[in-house]
């Protein structure tokens, strides 16, 4: 095994983790907002805004990825305009993985942010209003700190998920060694190749590197729920 590893070439592992590491970063700083939104309106859209949120948990990668990639070329308005106005390329290239990796990631960090938000008691917003606190300050100050699972959850859960894509990255990023080519593209080809050797020794790494996140995951919340037990 210890030879095996010596010849793996770890740049598609980097090139998922990097692509995680931002999508989650920029889900994040979408979702929170959004997700407060969702749990506080009372809007009669609110359930159109959910089930749109929430499509590319039912629909086939293939599906979210060649609109994604149509969406991105150069053929379309907003490709068009991207690449003649800012020399953007979006399609197999790193940035268009991010894009689709977040529209793809997009309900999963989405969810359990508004499901933390609309679980907590209503009595702790209520007091932090009375004793003068703004929204900004209650929810800087009371929200975030009493939805730490929830944002665990929705952190940990949106890089996995984003480690282990594999039909909307390479139909938007293709197979580029460096550049595109993650770790779900890599084990593809390996099996493509009949290189089974290699392609179990990835996969496993893959599958260790999924069960310690959600291990840490499931030891926190469950270490938190006995703290408010």
């Amino acid at each position: 095994m210890i030879e095996i590893l010596k010849h793996i070439d770890f740049t598609p592992f980097i090139l998922s983790f990097k692509l995680a590491s931002i999508t989650t970063i920029i889900l994040f700083a979408i979702c929170l907002p959004y997700g407060w939104y969702l749990s506080q309106t009372r809007s009669k859209f609110k359930p159109f805004l959910e089930a749109i949120s929430a499509l590319p948990i039912v629909l086939p990668p293939s599906v979210l990825g060649f609109y994604i990639l149509y969406a991105l070329s150069y053929n379309s308005p907003i490709g068009a305009f991207l690449n003649k106005y800012f020399g953007v390329k979006l399609v197999f290239d790193f940035p268009g993985l991010v894009v689709a990796s977040s529209l793809y990631s997009f309900p999963f960090m989405l969810q359990p942010l508004q499901n933390g938000f609309e679980g907590l008691n209503k009595n702790i917003l209520e007091a932090s209003y009375i004793g003068g606190k703004g929204k900004i300050e209650t929810i800087l100050k009371v929200v975030l700190p009493n939805i730490k699972p929830s944002i665990l959850t929705a952190i940990v859960i949106t890089f996995a998920h984003t480690v282990g894509e594999f039909g909307v990255v390479l139909m938007v990023g293709g197979s580029i060694p460096g550049k595109t080519k993650v770790a779900s593209v890599a084990i593809y080809e390996m099996v493509e190749e009949m290189d089974y050797t290699s392609a179990n020794v990835y996969s496993a790494i893959m599958v260790a590197i999924s069960f310690l996140v959600l291990l840490g995951v499931y030891i926190f919340n469950n270490k938190m729920n006995r703290r408010f037990i």
